[in-house]
């Protein structure tokens, strides 16, 4: 049995979160499985779990294992909304339209945001979300591909990718920004609104530990209203 730190188990299974080894709400491998694999005593991946549940990454029952949390980190200041469900709670019927995907370099400010190297290529994705078949918010964002390579194999003709980061990808922090701006012509046109009119903005970049996740811009449709709880 290697002698081997409960710290060091800590960081290696928030690796493997951090990797998507496991699905947002599911069950990771045993205790007993754990100290085989990683060939330390129970106790000490004992200790390493309770430190990732204390840390609002895990939730363990007895009897019933240990979860990956599905909304990892309980004490986040802000909620990261899924615009179907925004939709569907205004009493719409969501749709939404992938426009545009690429993989390639992202401009300086995106490589600032995301701590990318010069060399370093990104995910670069446009979504339009639908209410009733009607535009209800468009979607800019880059998505670093060494922070989440399960990206490149994501269901995104499929599921927005909105969506499938909040249901796939933990995060620990971000930095956001409230902000209403004059629609630029391409955006207004995909939003069936005014060049120029006053569109309510959400501007966010998030990240695990250290690792950069994502950066977006979510501009929704005039007279939109953002509620929040607290």
């Amino acid at each position: 049995m290697i002698n081997i730190s409960h710290h060091t188990i800590r960081e290696a299974i928030l690796g493997r979160i951090h990797a998507g080894e496991w699905e947002l709400g599911g069950l990771i491998p045993a205790e007993m499985v754990l100290a085989e694999e990683y060939g330390c005593a129970r106790t000490t991946v004992n200790r390493a779990l309770r430190a990732l549940a204390d840390d609002g990454l895990l939730v363990r029952k007895r009897k019933g294992g240990t979860r990956l949390c599905k909304m990892p980190i309980r004490h986040a200041k802000f909620e990261i909304q899924i615009v179907r469900e925004q939709v569907e709670e205004s009493g719409g019927i969501y749709g939404y339209k992938l426009l545009k995907l690429d993989i390639k370099k992202p401009p300086e400010i995106i490589r600032q945001r995301l701590h990318l190297a010069d060399k370093d290529e990104a995910m670069y994705i446009e979504t339009l979300h639908l209410s009733n078949a009607r535009p209800f918010a468009f979607e800019t964002r880059w998505v670093n591909i060494n922070s989440v390579p399960t990206i490149l194999e994501a269901p995104l003709e499929t599921m927005s990718v909105n969506e499938w980061l909040v249901k796939t990808v933990p995060f620990s922090s971000g930095d956001v920004i409230f902000s209403a701006v004059s629609a630029p012509k391409d955006i207004a046109s995909a939003m069936e609104a005014v060049a120029g009119s006053a569109l309510f903005i959400i501007d966010r970049t998030t990240w695990f530990e250290d690792a950069f996740i994502t950066h977006m811009k979510l501009y929704y449709k005039e007279g939109f209203e953002l509620n929040s709880r607290f």
